[in-house]
Parts: C-alpha cells; sequence; structure tokens
C-alpha cells in the first residue's frame, strides 16, 4: 500500500512521495540523467488518472489551464504548496461559486499533488513559458487610466469604481479581468419596450431575432411580443465595448487595466 507522505521541495526541484525521491529539472537546466524510480513514475500516473477524472475539465488535461480553470502550473498556490497543504485544502473545501469540493483520500490527494507539481516544473523548462502572468499586465499608468476611465473612455457614463466594479479585480485577475474590460461576453443587455398602447416596459433581454423581443422583467415576469407591433431600444454592453476597439490606443489599453487592477 502506498504511503501518502508527500514531501516538495521547490528550490531543490525534489519531489518525494512515499520516500522515494524523484529529481526534476530546475528551469533552463538540462533533465538529470536518472530516471525516477518505478514508485514515483506509479504515484504520478495515478495523480493523472485524478486528475483526468476530476480536475481536467476545468484545468486542461496537463494541468495548463482550461475553459474555465486557471493554468496550475503558474499557480502561485501550487507554487507555495508544501507536502500538499494548499492544494489538498482547495481540493476537498472547492471555492464558493467557481469550484465544487471533491472527496479524496490520502493517497489519492497526494498522487495529484504529486502530478500537478509534476506538471508545473514540466511548464518551467527552458522555452516552455505558458500563459499570461498578472505582472505582464501591470505596466499601465494607474493615473492615466482613471483619467481615461471618467474622461476619453467614457466607461463612467455606464459604470462606476464603487458600484457595479467595486471589487471587480478581486473577482478577476489577470487576463480574465483584462477579457472583461475589452469585451464582457456574459453582460446582459437591456430593453426598453413601447406599447401600442404608450405604456412602457423594461427588462433584461432574453430574446431576440428578427421576429420576436422577449424581456425578463425585474419582478421576474417574462413578456414577448412580435417587433414589429412594437417599439423599441436595446442597449447591449458588448457592443459599446466593441466600438472601443478602433479607438483604443496601447496605452490606453494598459492604463485603463492598472487603473481597475486597483479596484480590490
Amino acid at each position: 500500500m502506498r504511503s501518502a507522505k508527500l514531501v516538495w521541495g521547490t528550490l531543490a526541484g525534489v519531489l518525494c512521495v512515499g520516500g522515494s525521491l524523484f529529481v526534476f529539472p530546475a528551469a533552463g537546466q538540462a533533465p538529470p540523467p536518472a530516471k525516477p524510480s518505478p514508485e514515483m513514475v506509479a504515484h504520478i500516473e495515478a495523480g493523472n488518472t485524478q486528475f483526468q477524472q476530476k480536475c481536467a475539465f476545468c484545468h486542461g488535461r496537463d494541468a495548463g489551464g482550461g475553459e474555465s480553470g486557471p493554468d496550475l502550473t503558474r499557480s502561485k498556490l501550487v507554487h507555495d504548496d508544501v507536502n500538499g497543504d494548499k492544494i489538498a485544502d482547495v481540493v476537498r473545501n472547492g471555492r464558493p461559486g467557481k469550484m465544487p469540493p471533491f472527496t479524496l483520500s490520502d493517497a489519492e490527494m497526494a498522487d495529484v499533488v504529486a502530478f500537478i507539481h509534476a506538471q508545473q516544473l514540466k511548464a518551467q523548462k527552458a522555452g516552455q513559458r505558458k500563459g499570461v502572468d498578472v505582472s505582464d499586465l501591470q505596466t499601465g499608468n494607474v493615473a492615466a487610466g482613471k483619467q481615461y476611465f471618467e474622461g476619453a473612455g467614457t466607461c463612467s457614463k455606464c459604470h462606476s469604481a464603487t458600484g457595479d466594479l467595486a471589487h471587480i479585480a478581486t473577482k478577476y485577475q489577470g487576463l480574465q479581468l483584462e477579457e472583461h474590460m475589452l469585451y464582457p461576453r456574459d453582460a446582459k443587455s437591456r430593453a426598453t419596450v413601447t406599447l401600442p398602447s404608450g405604456k412602457v416596459v423594461e427588462g433584461q433581454v432574453e430574446y431576440h431575432d428578427e421576429f420576436t423581443l422577449g424581456i425578463l422583467q425585474a419582478d421576474g415576469t417574462y413578456q414577448s411580443w412580435p417587433v414589429k407591433k412594437i417599439k423599441y431600444k436595446i442597449d447591449a454592453p458588448q457592443e459599446a465595448h466593441a466600438e472601443l476597439f478602433s479607438k483604443y490606443t496601447d496605452d490606453d489599453v494598459h492604463n485603463l487595466m492598472a487603473y481597475l487592477q486597483t479596484l480590490r
């Protein structure tokens, strides 16, 4: 029976599972001549199996990031993890609204941790840098970004640093924050509908094509009408952001990003 003991030495590039050592190459160094022991290979392969079953659909098959999960090979939490102390807590308790909790035995957890660290070191080899680090996106001028937000960018017409954007940099970080800034795909459009009777109805657009417009009102009531029988105006945030693409300069983007990263 495998021991669940796992010790990780980040500086030495050494992974110890169940008493067996496996030396990984440090960034920029050639791989060591020694091959991993059969026991170490078994631990990492077992971790790979668990990872593919429980984690890969979000974090990618190689732990390098997926559709909704971050790149674990560049994760600060993984980098700071010792003996599974940080990874295990997140896996078992999840992240509210982001990641469900998973039940793993101590041995299974040790295997998953071994696999994640092995993937992290593999990604650190020279020439294999993946993704965009948060620090790569912190090159702008905060004051200039705030000025753009409140002035030429017209951002403050729809957004507020103390309202809808309060703590935005805590909710989103790095490239994810920049994607929301440039093109908020999950932003909901709103419609103002004027009925033949003159009554005005407002709500979130739930359905719209060339024939029908359907909205969800604040009280949860859904209504729809043939578009040819009503007058309506749709406020689509995505379109407003898209219109800025041709107006942004590189400095505008970097400065605005720098300012948004202060909204914590």
